[in-house]
């Protein structure tokens, strides 16, 4: 492993990652950006800045700020990782390869449970936890946070890695 890469981060070939954490055309983009420095950081600041601003929306209680906070963030986290194919930007290395896969599926080149894949796991159900919490687990919240939360926790497993139940999201 290159001493650059900070203990526990995936394998990366050598030269592909350029000074903070960009990458080269060579690599694909979707199987590092999330391991730029910073990232985690503005992912919590990102889904903190959501439940504030449902915060202040004048007719939701906490309870709904909470759930509605914890939702979007799922259904967006579903969409975004789970849903999207391909890549954004054509680079010598991809030549088709990605086409067929998710974002979840490209993150560090496909290999299970790096810190990545644990973080980008055990937001949903942080995020879970604390809306249960602030909605006194109340049963119709209750639904709704689980439900979404295992919409998006299920696709992330391994075993249902480049399985497309149904056939949906296949081509």
């Amino acid at each position: 492993m290159d001493r650059t890469q900070p203990k526990g981060s995936p394998r990366v070939p050598a030269g592909t990652m350029g000074d903070g954490g960009t990458t080269y055309s060579g690599v694909n983009p979707n199987a590092v950006w999330l391991n730029s420095r910073g990232i985690w950081l503005s992912y919590v600041i990102a889904v903190t800045i959501l439940h504030l601003i449902l915060l202040s929306i004048p007719f939701l209680n906490v309870a709904q700020a909470w759930t509605l906070t914890n939702v979007v963030h799922n259904i967006g986290n579903y969409i975004f990782l789970h849903m999207l194919k391909g890549t954004p930007w054509e680079t010598n290395w991809d030549q088709g390869k990605s086409r067929l896969l998710t974002h979840w599926e490209q993150i560090d080149f496909g290999e299970q449970f790096t810190t990545t894949r644990k973080f980008l796991f055990l937001a949903p159900v942080i995020l879970f936890i604390l809306a249960s919490f602030y909605t006194k687990y109340d049963p119709l919240h209750f639904v709704f946070n689980l439900s979404t939360m295992l919409l998006v926790l299920i696709p992330k497993l391994p075993q249902l890695h480049g399985v497309r139940i149904f056939g949906i999201n296949k081509y």
